[in-house]
């Protein structure tokens, strides 16, 4: 801030020859726009800054998110939004939120980690403040734990020291290298410092394939019994679902110090999608496109979808996952 003045006179035609008053004027300005640019508010409104202990997140925008882009999950809708909203106007939280969601491809898990991020963010996952790790992608090498371990715990904490208020999302759990995320633990636990670095403000948010098939049995023996799946509450999941995923060898997640030490907050499991949820995915995603909802071509691309079990086809084995590539074949006739 303190070279702006002598940048000012650089860029300012024939300032060799300015009158006193004019150079002034100059550097009055430059005051000005100093005092300005010290103000955080003013300062973000142009480069984007770490949320402040003033800022609230954007519930509203949350829930509308979750209310009309998710479709058949009402116990995730319920956990994620009171969760989310409760961690981030809580003061003075003990440990950071560690959320992990559970379900087979297509249900909406990724879904929900982009609108938690643009809750706290307004950027979302383009935020510089959110961070994305895939399995296969970033720790690919079984022989390379080690390694990944110690860059693992580095990025998070660098990232939370630059930004209180980090979100990390931990993509493909379930094809992840057992043992590699207790790296982490020791951030996710009661601390209120390591090494002079708070981590209680962070969120750690988990994707997983790992547990889908004993939700979809919960679900189904719901069903068979003539209840409505919205009679599904927590309960009936949470507790086998933290078990099954802590004894699951293909899970990242398998005997981890982060469930063994109750360290994730919330296990949030996302049911199996029927074929009117299927068909509210279809709509949505036509309007998303800025097309007329053709009830005729919502019913078509449905019914190219796979449903399961055998017998019943009940559920779609892929969710909503398939529906933008499917729409493309109608998109000309919408």
């Amino acid at each position: 801030m303190q070279l702006l003045p002598g940048l000012l006179w650089l860029l300012v035609p024939g300032s060799a020859a300015l009158e006193p008053i004019s150079l002034s004027i100059v550097i009055g300005a430059a005051s000005v726009l100093t005092g300005y640019l010290s103000y955080p508010s003013f300062y973000c409104g142009f480069v984007e800054c770490c949320p402040g202990e003033a800022d609230r997140p954007n519930t509203t925008a949350l829930r509308e998110d979750l209310d009309n882009k998710l479709f058949g999950q009402h116990l995730a809708k319920d956990v994620i939004l009171k969760a989310v909203t409760g961690f981030r106007n809580n003061p003075n939280p003990k440990k950071p939120l560690a959320l992990s969601l559970h379900g087979w491809g297509g249900t909406g898990k990724n879904f929900v980690s982009q609108f938690i991020a643009k809750s706290i963010h307004k950027a979302g996952q383009k935020s510089k403040f959110v961070h994305l790790f895939i399995a296969t992608l970033h720790f690919p090498h079984e022989h390379q734990i080690t390694l990944y371990k110690d860059q693992l715990q580095m990025w998070i904490r660098g990232n939370v020291s630059a930004c209180a208020r980090s979100v990390f999302i931990f993509d493909e759990m379930d094809k992840l290298h057992p043992g590699l995320i207790d790296a982490i633990k020791p951030f996710l636990d009661y601390y209120e410092q390591i090494d002079g670095v708070s981590y209680r403000r962070a969120i750690f948010i988990f994707l997983s394939n790992a547990g889908g098939d004993l939700i979809n049995k919960v679900a189904l023996d719901f069903w068979r019994s003539g209840k409505d799946r919205k009679q599904i509450q927590l309960k009936d999941l949470e507790s086998v679902l933290s078990v099954a995923v802590f004894n699951n060898k293909n899970s990242g997640l398998w005997h981890s110090s982060l469930i063994d030490r109750n360290l994730i907050d919330y296990f949030v499991p996302f049911l199996p999608l029927e074929y009117k949820h299927l068909k509210m995915c279809i709509r949505a995603e036509i309007e998303a496109g800025g097309k007329k909802i053709n009830e005729a071509i919502v019913d078509e691309v449905a019914k190219e979808m796979t449903f399961f079990p055998k017998d019943e086809k009940i559920y779609s084995d892929k969710g909503c996952k398939l529906v933008q590539q499917k729409l493309l074949y109608y998109w000309e006739s919408l």
